[in-house]
């Protein structure tokens, strides 16, 4: 692994953690105050804790982000999400300061393709284009041709001549998906996202029969089996179009529920219902990774400028290039009513 903590302490004092926050400081000042003095930016994701959201300069997905983030003065990112996004704020941005609440905030997807293991699958296939998930580490994209989102894949497999064989890594959900909607055969790196692989058929059909015409919403790093009963299969953000554009007044949600909380506050009015884990009750479907970024976490790396993202220059480069490639795939750019596009 080539990203690095730099444990580099505050110029003023001595790194502080946890244990030396008092109990009554009042952390949103502190964080505003820290931001000011830092001249950093605050991102954060949807599948980030409600109050995390709301202090962010910017709320959205993983590539958009790092795209408003790049497109700012600020000095310093704060990335809060997990570290994949952080590194791919990096990638974008190398002159600014790239810091993590947690660098322990990882990812199922990334997890399961290491980038040894992935050099020997594009290897064994040297005749395939290498269309990527963005849910990966900084030296897997150095490693592939093209990166994708959920939601300019499909946009981008079109793009692919038919007779030029596709490797899909690293979500074999999202590759599936791509595969019955293009109709194109791939190649696929059989990785998952813990989160979406938890929902249950059993006890989504269930809730469909307590709350008929509700409309399932469903991220496409479902399974199958889920994404059969969807009404609407989309990222985060056509998630959250789909909402703002239907007459409908209650939605089952298939994704990461932290993502209801900017569904409330768009449509105040409307009832979002999680779609439930396998036995119905368990809070399975809350990402552990993003739940690992707190407050409390967000105070301490603006106070102590760590742990910082580092990414070495080559695989920078290499990383950039693939995600440039998609770029320049992409659909034109449209106006959105929310801040994500990813």
């Amino acid at each position: 692994m080539n990203t690095t903590v730099l444990d580099k302490p505050r110029a003023d004092l001595r790194p502080l953690d946890v244990t030396e926050i008092d109990p009554f400081i009042d952390l949103k000042a502190e964080i505003d105050r820290l931001r000011r003095q830092r001249n950093a930016v605050i991102l954060a994701h949807y599948y980030q804790d409600a109050e995390i959201q709301d202090i962010a300069d910017f709320v959205g997905d993983s590539l958009d982000l790092s795209r408003k983030a790049a497109a700012t003065d600020a000095d310093v990112i704060v990335f809060c999400g997990v570290r994949f996004m952080a590194e791919t704020a990096k990638i974008l941005s190398p002159q600014k300061t790239v810091i993590l609440p947690d660098m322990a905030a990882g990812c199922s997807l990334e997890d399961s393709c290491p980038p040894d293991e992935f050099r020997r699958f594009r290897e064994e296939h040297p005749d395939h284009v290498s269309l990527t998930y963005i849910n990966c580490s900084a030296e897997v994209k150095a490693l592939s041709d093209i990166i994708v989102t959920s939601s300019n894949a499909e946009y981008i497999v079109s793009q692919i001549p038919e007779d030029k064989p596709i490797l899909f890594a690293p979500d074999r959900y999202l590759g599936a998906y791509l595969a019955r909607k293009t109709g194109r055969d791939m190649t696929l790196w059989q990785g998952s996202c813990i989160v979406h692989e938890q929902f249950s058929e059993r006890e989504l059909v269930k809730l469909m029969g307590q709350h008929p015409g509700a409309p399932v919403l469903a991220h496409p790093e479902c399974p199958g089996h889920i994404l059969q009963h969807a009404d609407h299969v989309g990222s985060t953000s056509s998630i959250l179009n789909y909402v703002n554009g239907s007459d409908a007044d209650t939605f089952i949600i298939a994704t990461e529920p932290h993502i209801i909380h900017q569904m409330r506050k768009k449509a105040p009015d409307k009832t979002f219902i999680g779609a439930p884990g396998q036995d119905g009750a368990c809070n399975c479907n809350n990402c552990p990774f993003m739940e690992l970024n707190t407050m409390e976490k967000l105070y301490l790396c603006l106070a102590n400028m760590a742990p910082q993202i580092e990414v070495p220059e080559e695989v920078r480069v290499k990383a950039l290039r693939s995600v440039q490639r998609m770029l320049d795939m992409s659909p034109p750019a449209r106006p959105a009513r929310h801040e994500a596009v990813a």
